[in-house]
């Protein structure tokens, strides 16, 4: 769950100077039509080599969020910093999430968005772990002893977190598979998106605090770079040489601020660190220092094929599967809300509600995967990629197929996700700082939709996020205080009552459910304009359609029973109504 970046205007074209026009026109309609001024649409195939450009695009646009995770979710894990199995969970993630993608692409929503590792599993996965059975022994403890006894130290945990995310998301894959989408939302009401979203970014402010503090002079040297690339230099572009059929070598302008920020910034600032560390104005074994974890890449292989169960089989306890079911609703109604946009901005027709189903079971299905594999998170849409469409107007489909190639190959090459490993803790720090932020001000967005002047809002707002960071924390800082009697019922309650996302979700849902108050001022009215799931217009035309599948779809139009499915492209159904009716007016 990340903020998406908002779209400008910039054109590309191909090797003959010419836009490019869709080339589908009679199965979806004309792009302009919709709005939408695009260069690729949805079910346009670019040329290979501008495919492999593109891709790259969107792969270093995700790669930002990938590498954040583990460098909360390692520590917690009671894993040392310099063990080269740091690396071995980045590419995990990033081979995993090639393969959730390609899927989600080609078989699942159909939309070109990018499926990947999510900050919203991070809350849950830190009450789990902050229980007395799993929290780290003291680090001179850790330090004693043998490298063996360390990895089954961290793997034991990871394991406890896979079963705990591949259970709890069976949850998402049977709310896509059976079509209970619209059921759920007529609950899931802005002032319950607010709290649950925008507590992701406020829980984790303490892990912020502790890298940026390492040395405050990067960590705000990081966010100042930041904040200027991405804020105030974003229509800025640079001159680059290129070459083109017809025009020979030419100097165009490339929006690098805009694309690139979060990029551009760990590499200056990574710079710097490399200076002060030549010049010797760091101290040895500074957390600042370039040359602290430089043994990880000489440690790690060149290969390494990521496999399921390669921390040991998953274990299933029902406190991990209760508390990880908060970051599986709050990634559900996130990846929701970025479907029709999506499809906007890629010319595409508005996603039927087959489609959304469909996504949501594969997103389901992925985070299954993803525990199943050891990867120690689940997945989500990234809003980076969408907003990447926003910007470079590109909406192919087949551009992200191309990524997940990379991705896997990347995912393969294990001194790759090795060097992400060693970048200063300060800059990691500076990074959290603003992303973060931008999470919890995602959230906060959901606001647009209500009546601030209603005192009703202000209340549930208000009782519901304070009270979601004064319980947790109360809880965290003592674990042993619920007794029951029994442990498994201790543990449960414990990591619900710790894991901030569901108290701030699930008394926001109380609340707004239960004040009365009207649907306007609940903002019930605007949410159903944006959130509108509609139906297949004509499951029985034979013409193609942007969210059929690729193949076998002559086979499922002449089974009626299809129709019935809710996850069939051939899916008949009518219009999911999401506001409750109010009484009748006199």
């Amino acid at each position: 769950m990340d903020p998406g970046i908002q779209s400008s205007t910039i054109e590309l074209t191909d090797v003959n100077g010419t836009e490019s026009v869709t080339k589908n026109k009679q199965a979806n309609g004309d792009i302009k039509d919709r709005g939408t001024n695009i260069n690729y649409g949805i079910d346009d195939v670019p040329p290979w080599y501008l495919c492999i450009f593109m891709a790259l695009q969107h792969y270093l646009t995700m790669i930002g969020a990938i590498v954040s995770i583990p460098f909360i979710l390692t520590p917690a894990l009671c894993m040392k910093e310099d063990d080269p199995a740091r690396g071995h969970i980045i590419s995990t993630m990033i081979f995993v999430t090639g393969i959730i993608t390609f899927i989600q692409v080609t078989f699942g929503c159909r939309l070109p968005i990018v499926q990947g590792g999510t900050i919203s599993f991070l809350v849950p996965t830190l009450a789990i772990l902050n229980l007395p059975v799993w929290k780290c022994p003291p680090e001179e403890i850790i330090s004693a002893m043998s490298y063996e006894n360390r990895t089954e130290l961290w793997q034991i945990r990871m394991r406890e977190l896979s079963g705990a995310i591949a259970v709890s998301a069976v949850a998402q894959a049977l709310i896509g598979l059976l079509g209970i989408v619209g059921v759920i939302l007529k609950f899931v009401t802005p002032l319950t998106i607010v709290p649950t979203v925008s507590l992701v970014g406020l829980s984790l402010f303490e892990n912020a605090a502790a890298a940026a503090s390492q040395h405050w002079g990067i960590s705000i040297g990081t966010i100042i770079m930041l904040t200027t690339f991405s804020q105030c230099m974003e229509n800025i572009s640079v001159p680059i040489l290129s070459y083109k059929r017809g025009k020979g070598c030419h100097v165009s302008w490339f929006p690098l601020f805009k694309l690139f920020p979060v990029l551009l910034t760990i590499l200056i600032m990574w710079g710097i660190c490399g200076l002060l560390t030549i010049t010797g104005h760091l101290p040895e074994g500074h957390p600042a220092r370039t040359d602290v974890k430089l043994s990880i890449l000489s440690q790690s292989s060149w290969f390494r094929i990521p496999y399921p169960g390669q921390w040991g089989i998953p274990t299933v306890t029902l406190a991990g599967v209760l508390g990880m079911l908060a970051g599986v609703l709050a990634c559900t109604v996130e990846s929701i809300s970025y479907y029709p946009t999506t499809a906007k901005m890629c010319g595409a027709p508005p996603p039927p509600v087959h489609a959304i189903n469909r996504g949501i079971a594969i997103e389901g299905i992925g985070t299954i995967l993803a525990g199943v594999w050891g990867s120690g998170n689940g997945t989500n849409t990234f809003g980076e990629n969408v907003g990447a469409i926003g910007v470079t107007k590109v909406g192919s489909r087949r551009v992200i197929q191309y990524a997940c190639v990379l991705m896997v190959l990347q995912g393969v090459i294990n001194k790759f996700g090795a060097v992400f490993i060693i970048i200063p803790e300060p800059v990691v720090g500076g990074i959290f700082c603003v992303m973060f932020g931008m999470i919890a001000a995602f959230g906060l967005s959901a606001l647009q939709y209500v009546d601030l002047n209603s005192s009703r809002n202000l209340y549930i707002i208000g009782f519901s996020m304070f009270f979601s960071l004064v319980l947790p924390k109360w809880m965290q800082a003592n674990p042993d205080s619920i007794k029951t009697g029994s442990d498994v019922a201790d543990g449960v309650l414990t990591v619900l009552l710790s894991t901030s996302i569901l108290v701030g979700g699930v008394l926001g849902c109380f609340l707004d459910n239960l004040v009365p108050g009207s649907p306007e001022e609940r903002g019930l009215i605007k949410w159903q304009d944006q959130m509108k799931l509609i139906a297949s217009e004509d499951a029985a035309d034979d013409e193609p359609n942007t969210f059929d599948f690729p193949v076998g779809m002559s086979t499922l139009k002449r089974w009626r029973w299809t129709t019935y499915l809710p996850f069939s492209p051939t899916y008949i159904s009518r219009e999911f109504k999401f506001c409750r009716r109010s009484k009748k007016e006199h």
